[in-house]
C-alpha cells in the first residue's frame, strides 16, 4: 500500500507537470509511477496471493428468505413505488439506505460463514435409548474477523438414521480460536447412523435472510442394542441360571481342596481315605473350570409371515426379532459383568471362546448390524452345534422344536423368538 501510494503521488506530479507544459518532467514522473506499480504487481502481489486462502470463494451458500426479510422487502417495494411516483429525493435517499442494508447483510453473513471449520467427536461405544454426550468444535481460521450467531444443523437430506437431529448454537467464535459445545444425543434404535453433511447456518446481522453453508461429512457410527435389563430378561434369568447350575454341577475334574463335610454336600464327594485317617468326614472340592463357559447363539432366520395379512406378519416378525436382539445383548452384557468366558455365534459371525470383556463390543457391534435372514437354508448352522456337548449353549431361534437335533437339548437352553 505504501508503494502504491508513492506511485499515485508521482502520477499526480506527472499530471501537474503536463498541465504546466513541463513535458520532460511529466514523462520522467510517469515512468517512475508506472515502474513502482509494475514492481508491486510482479514482486509483491504474487507473494500476498500465496499467503491468502481463497477457499471461501468456492463455498456454496444457500439463502432462504425469512419472515422478517419478507416484510422488509415488501416495505422496500412500496418505497420504490412511492419514490418513482413522487420524485422525492428524500425517498430515494431512504431507498438507497435500505438497499445498502441488504447488500451489507449479504457481505457480513458471508464473512461470518467463511473460514469456519467444524469437528464433531462422538463416544466410542453408543447404546440405543441411552443419552450420550458428544462434543462439537467450531474453529474460526480468519485472521481479522470473529463469527457471530452460528447454528450447526443436519444436512439437506433428512433421514431417521441422522446423527444430529437438533441444531447446536454458537453465539460467538473469536478469530483464530475454537469454541466447543457439549451435545446430548439419544438414538432410538440400534443400527448404523450416518451424517453425509452438516450445515453451518446464520441470520446475522439483520435476520432478513437465513444463510447456510454445507460442510461435507463421512461420519458413520454403529449404535448397539440397549443392554439395560428388560422384563423379559428378568423372566429368563432365573430359568437360565437354574439350567446352567444343573449342567455344570460336578463337571470339574481337577482336585481343588479338601474340607469338612456339611449337610448340603453330596455323599459321592466324600473322601473316605482321608476321613478314615482324620476321623472326620472330609469332602473333595473340584475346580469347576467350565462353570462360566457359555456359548450365546442368535439365529437370525425368521421365515415367512404366519399371519393372514402379509404386511402385519412382517411387522410382527420384525418386532419380535428386535426383541430377540435386545435380549441377546442383555444376556451377553450380563456374562460380561460376571466375568464369564463366552463365545458368540450367528450364521455369519463367530467370536473365539474368550473372557467376555475381550469380545463384548465385537458382539454388540454384530448385534447392531444384524438383519433378519429369510433364506431357504436359514437356521441350519444350529445343527452343527450338537457335537459341542462340553459347552453350555443359549440359543435364540425361530426353528420349531421338532426340527432341533436331540443332542442339543441336553447341553442347551432355547429361547424361541416367536414366544418373545
Amino acid at each position: 500500500m505504501l508503494a502504491l501510494a508513492v506511485a499515485f503521488f508521482f502520477a499526480l506530479l506527472s499530471a501537474a507537470a503536463s498541465q504546466q507544459g513541463r513535458i520532460w518532467f511529466a514523462g520522467i514522473t510517469t515512468l517512475i509511477s508506472l515502474g513502482i506499480a509494475a514492481w508491486v504487481a510482479v514482486a509483491i502481489v504474487p507473494s500476498l496471493a500465496r499467503r491468502t486462502s481463497l477457499r471461501w470463494i468456492a463455498y456454496q451458500i444457500d439463502y432462504r428468505l425469512t419472515r422478517d426479510g419478507g416484510i422488509y422487502l415488501a416495505a422496500v417495494a412500496i418505497l420504490i413505488l412511492a419514490a418513482v411516483n413522487t420524485g422525492n429525493n428524500l425517498l430515494f435517499l431512504i431507498l438507497a439506505c435500505l438497499l445498502a442494508g441488504i447488500l451489507i447483510s449479504g457481505v457480513l453473513s458471508r464473512v461470518v460463514l467463511t473460514g469456519v471449520e467444524m469437528k464433531f467427536e462422538l463416544p466410542e461405544h453408543i447404546f440405543a435409548e441411552q443419552p450420550v454426550l458428544a462434543e462439537m468444535e467450531l474453529r474460526n481460521e480468519k485472521q481479522l474477523w470473529p463469527s457471530f450467531s452460528l447454528r450447526v444443523v443436519g444436512g439437506k437430506k433428512k433421514s431417521e438414521a441422522e446423527i444430529l437431529a437438533r441444531p447446536v448454537f454458537f453465539p460467538y467464535v473469536p478469530r483464530q480460536s475454537a469454541v466447543r459445545q457439549k451435545v446430548e444425543l439419544r438414538f432410538p434404535r440400534r443400527g448404523v447412523y450416518r451424517q453425509d453433511a452438516f450445515g453451518i447456518r446464520t441470520r446475522f446481522p439483520f435476520g432478513f435472510f437465513e444463510k447456510t453453508r454445507e460442510v461435507p461429512s463421512n461420519l458413520e457410527i454403529a449404535v448397539y442394542p440397549r443392554v439395560e435389563p428388560t422384563d423379559q430378561f428378568y423372566e429368563v434369568l432365573p430359568l437360565l441360571s437354574g439350567e446352567m447350575a444343573s449342567f455344570f454341577r460336578g463337571r470339574g475334574h481337577e482336585l481343588h481342596s479338601l474340607r469338612e463335610y456339611v449337610p448340603t454336600d453330596s455323599a459321592r464327594f466324600v473322601d473316605w481315605k482321608v476321613t478314615a485317617k482324620s476321623g472326620r468326614l472330609m469332602v473333595r472340592e473340584f475346580a469347576r473350570e467350565d462353570e462360566r463357559r457359555v456359548m450365546l447363539v442368535l439365529d437370525p432366520f425368521i421365515g415367512a409371515p404366519r399371519e393372514d395379512s402379509a404386511q402385519a406378519g412382517e411387522a410382527g416378525q420384525a418386532e419380535r426379532f428386535e426383541r430377540a436382539v435386545s435380549l441377546a445383548a442383555c444376556i451377553g452384557w450380563h456374562f460380561h459383568e460376571i466375568h464369564s468366558v463366552m463365545q458368540f455365534r450367528t450364521n455369519k459371525f463367530t467370536t473365539p471362546m474368550a473372557p467376555a470383556g475381550e469380545i463384548i463390543y465385537d458382539v454388540l457391534r454384530e448385534l447392531a448390524l444384524i438383519q433378519p435372514d429369510t433364506s431357504a437354508a436359514g437356521g441350519a448352522f444350529i445343527d452343527d452345534l450338537a457335537g459341542e456337548t462340553e459347552v453350555f449353549k443359549i440359543i435364540l431361534t425361530t426353528r420349531a422344536q421338532r426340527s432341533i437335533p436331540t443332542g442339543l437339548w441336553s447341553s442347551s437352553y432355547f429361547l424361541f423368538i416367536d414366544r418373545l
